[in-house]
């Protein structure tokens, strides 16, 4: 997957956790907390629903602080092969 597949997949994801959220707002420099108010709560929401869309297990609970860095996580670590689960409601 590109980098920008995988930011639209990413937003998506977040729609789902904080189904509230304008997504215009989100930007590869967005931050999680500051710009799109994600919790500890949501970020453990997230982190379940990226491992099954992407199909890879994070070691403990990331601690990202931009958009950018979690699709840089999962182009990094996301097999491109693999099948891929479809986003689904949280």
């Amino acid at each position: 997957m590109t980098r920008q597949e995988v930011f639209d997949e990413l937003k998506a994801i977040i729609a789902n956790v904080k189904p509230s959220l304008d997504l215009n707002k989100v930007t590869m420099q967005s931050s999680l907390l500051e710009d799109l108010g994600v919790d500890s709560l949501s970020i453990l929401l997230l982190s379940l629903a990226i491992e099954n869309r992407f199909g890879f297990t994070f070691d403990g609970v990331p601690q990202f602080s931009k958009v950018g860095e979690v699709v840089d996580y999962v182009c990094e670590h996301c097999d491109s092969d693999a099948p891929v689960a479809e986003v689904s409601a949280i």
